[in-house]
């Protein structure tokens, strides 16, 4: 055992290391508004099926479930705007600062209602930022 790896043993019995989140473990380069809108359809889902169900128990468990995605629109909104979209992108594309808002503020209305309305909104916000994506990808 080297000298280095001494001492970062003994820093790490000192203070554990914390864990660290990211979108992967590895600066992957893999990125899709897929994600984003896939869970999109699942929110607009769950609101049609609470919106189509008398059963209480389901309903619950639909806005539980549309909250959860909801969420993850967001999660993965905001890993394309902070890990994907850079300077250049937004000097050709101005528009990506006030869409991405707009997308990820749409997520957070989608969590407290179940007006389908609402997910349709979303998922055209999120087909935009779809459409920029896909041309900063030429």
């Amino acid at each position: 055992m080297t000298i280095v790896s001494r001492l970062f043993s003994f820093a790490d019995r000192v203070s554990a290391p914390q864990q660290a989140h990211a979108h992967c473990d590895l600066p992957c380069g893999v990125y899709d508004p897929a994600q984003a809108r896939i869970e999109a359809e699942s929110v607009k889902a769950c609101m049609e099926k609470f919106n189509g169900s008398d059963d209480n128990v389901f309903k619950t468990r639909a806005v539980m479930i549309k909250e959860e995605r909801a969420e993850l629109v967001k999660h993965h909104l905001w890993v394309l705007w902070t890990d994907y979209f850079k300077p250049n992108h937004l000097e050709a594309h101005p528009e990506l600062h006030e869409l991405f808002w707009n997308a990820t503020k749409a997520a957070g209305e989608a969590k407290k209602t179940n007006d389908v309305s609402v997910a349709e909104d979303l998922l055209a916000k999120i087909g935009e930022i779809d459409k920029i994506f896909w041309e900063t990808k030429k």
